[in-house]
């Protein structure tokens, strides 16, 4: 592994006649480009009928890009799975919750449980690893393409149904205890052996919540299961290759944690304006106003720094950016232009959150098809598109500035994707979201220009970090419990809340203590209750100053700890002293950011209140700010304390600057 930077380019040799390859490699190569993802889709052209292989294109295509200098990302093409396939196997296909098969026509047609097309996956990967393992040019590897987009990690299909049967017979070893840890008991729905057990859909009111939780666990394993049948294969068929799967954003229907274990670098694909476009309107709580059309040509300022923080802990510190987006795209409810620059800021933010290369998607845009109006770094008449410009200048930058990593962050945040299922299976009211609090925390703290670390609930050294913040984990395993007590023990400062550890694994409440676990323990929650957000309450300190609001979530507690905010009910919002503080309820940003406040101060954690559309990024080099409003910063007039020693340093709208002494603007 190298801290040095890298650009990558998605290319699809098999949309373009071969007259344009050579050409298309030349470009590449004097643009800057190091890495070439191919193959991804490509399963028809490789495979035209089963059986019966085209090799000439690919190894053409590889040869041609190869004798450029170019390294190749090479992937599995079974995202795409050719209409032959499905005729071979026509239940195949996955079927959504009302039963309908996700037909073929488009992307992601398969079910994860069919054994039928696992073992068509591990035949095609297999072949391609053969072929291909240990060919020069091939640097890494790419399993599939975007697990869970388009809905597609869990299905209802009869291949799921038997693999889930098979699946809890596994985990529960007799159907009794299935029964017991379900509930089964209330409305009569025990079982008498695990053949009976159907999946939990059509159901005529709510089915079971335990039975849900455990479908979502399920679906998650078949994702880590299919994923991990392919790794095996490349392991062995192409040692001392990387390989590499891309996430998507805002996609928590299966455990990313999980799949990383199985990976050598974790990558995502970016799309800041598309995902700031889908995100808004969902009208989400937690965001200022205005932030709708503020960042309508910028993306959301703490969206794509969430995610590469998320899957750098995923990758266990290896991070890429397999898909940037370069322009407008074709999927979202808008599509704007985005403001000139931003795909530059982009890419530097994600360098700074520690990815070791920024690919772009795509090569040329394609004229054809479902993403004809998807940009790319060169139009469909091969002339440069704007992020080309963009593109060419971060290349430049990188040599200019060398390897470099992100500094360490005094905050870790714990993110758990079982929380994110549990809560979704019972919100209890129609605006909780998992997904929405914890990015709301990470979203205040950045505005505070304080760095942040994503963390599993597993046990580990949390000795690193001044202070750890768990909003929402909805069950505390033990090991995590020991380890929060000790950390706190030798100083290190633990701030939970709302909906923390109020359920077990089963998905039940506790008939012993409604007291949390430790360190929590002087908390007792004795109801709950949800609202809209027009039914806030004003939050105030001891002193009748008032801090904020809290909506949508909020608790009424018993607590041996101080009272510092309560609401207008005399109700406890935020608590604590010394190491331990609680959050009763989800907090407003004002709110948010004073209990921040109050915390920072026992941590000791120096923070700096950041303009709105203003965020920055600590690494080995200096400090890395991103303009994302549409106004001009400057740096030296907001009085930041690395900027101390400039004259001065006005940054643009979509401006980065790198701060550090000697430096100017990037």
């Amino acid at each position: 592994m190298s801290d040095k930077k890298h650009l990558g380019i998605c290319y699809y040799p098999e949309h373009w006649s071969e007259d344009l390859w050579q050409q298309d490699a030349k470009e590449m190569a004097a643009l800057g480009i190091t890495y070439v993802r191919i193959a991804e889709f490509a399963w028809s052209r490789i495979e035209p009928e089963p059986g019966h292989f085209s090799w000439d294109w690919l190894d053409s295509a590889i040869e041609t890009l190869a004798s450029e200098g170019l390294k190749i990302v090479m992937c599995t093409p079974t995202a795409t799975p050719p209409r032959w396939m499905v005729d071979k196997h026509p239940d195949m296909l996955a079927v959504d919750e009302n039963g309908h098969p996700r037909k073929f026509g488009s992307r992601r047609h398969y079910c994860f449980s069919h054994e039928g097309y696992r073992w068509e996956s591990r035949r095609i990967t297999e072949i391609l690893a053969e072929r291909y393992g240990n060919h020069q040019s091939i640097a890494a590897w790419q399993t599939d393409n975007e697990y869970g987009c388009h809905e597609t990690v869990r299905s209802w299909s009869a291949s799921a149904h038997k693999a889930f049967q098979l699946w809890l017979a596994q985990k529960y070893g007799n159907i009794k205890a299935l029964n017991e840890a379900w509930g089964n008991v209330f409305w009569s729905m025990e079982y008498n052996s695990f053949e009976q057990v159907d999946l939990p859909n059509l159901t005529v009111t709510e089915s079971n919540p335990s039975h849900r939780l455990d479908f979502k666990r399920f679906s998650s394993d078949q994702v880590a299961e299919f994923n991990g049948e392919q790794v095996d294969i490349l392991r062995k068929l192409s040692p001392g290759r990387p390989i590499i799967h891309n996430f998507m954003g805002n996609t928590f229907s299966f455990d990313h944690y999980k799949v990383g274990d199985q990976l050598d670098i974790s990558s995502w694909d970016c799309y800041p304006i598309g995902f700031h476009s889908q995100y808004q309107m969902e009208n989400p709580l937690g965001t200022p106003e205005g932030y709708w059309e503020d960042y309508f040509q910028q993306g959301d300022p703490d969206y794509q720094a969430f995610h590469h923080d998320l899957y750098r802990q995923a990758g266990h510190g290896r991070l890429w950016i397999m898909e940037l987006q370069p322009g407008p795209v074709n999927w979202a409810p808008y599509n704007p232009i985005p403001l000139k620059g931003m795909v530059r800021l982009w890419s530097w933010e994600a360098f700074a959150h520690g990815a070791e290369t920024t690919s772009y998607f795509r090569w040329r845009q394609a004229p054809f098809a479902q993403e004809q109006m998807h940009a790319g770094l060169k139009q469909t008449d091969n002339k440069p598109a704007q992020a080309y410009v963009e593109a060419a200048q971060v290349a430049r930058e990188i040599e200019e500035l060398g390897a470099f990593t992100p500094s360490e962050a005094p905050v870790a945040l714990v993110v758990d994707y079982e929380s994110h299922w549990a809560h979704e299976t019972q919100q209890q009211g129609q605006d909780f979201s998992y997904f929405r609090l914890v990015l709301a925390y990470y979203r205040a703290l950045r505005q505070k220009g304080v760095d942040v670390e994503i963390i599993r609930p597993a046990s580990q050294d949390l000795s690193p970090y001044k202070l750890v913040i768990v909003p929402a984990l909805y069950a505390m395993s033990e090991e995590l419990s020991e380890n929060l007590a000790a950390y706190i023990e030798f100083g290190g400062v633990v701030l939970g809340g709302p909906r923390l550890a109020q359920k077990d694994k089963n998905y039940q409440i506790s008939q012993k203590t409604l007291n949390l676990p430790k360190p929590f323990e002087a908390i007792e929650v004795l109801r709950v209750g949800t609202s809209p957000k027009e039914f806030a309450t004003t939050v105030s300190d001891l002193a009748d100053q008032e801090r904020g609001k809290a909506y949508v979530w909020q608790e009424e507690v018993t607590t041996g700890l101080p009272i510092l905010f309560e609401d207008t009910n005399d109700h406890p919002v935020f608590m604590g002293e010394n190491n331990i503080y609680y959050v009763s309820a989800w907090a407003d940003p004002a709110l948010m950011s004073a209990i921040l406040d109050e915390v920072f101060k026992a941590a000791k954690i120096d923070k700096v209140e950041l303009p709105n559309g203003l965020r920055r990024s600590k690494t080995s080099i200096g400090t890395f700010y991103y303009n994302y409003s549409k106004n001009k910063m400057n740096l030296k007039a907001l009085r930041l304390a690395d900027a101390a020693e400039l004259d001065g340093l006005e940054l643009p709208p979509a401006g980065v600057a790198l701060v550090r002494e000697g430096t100017e603007e990037l």
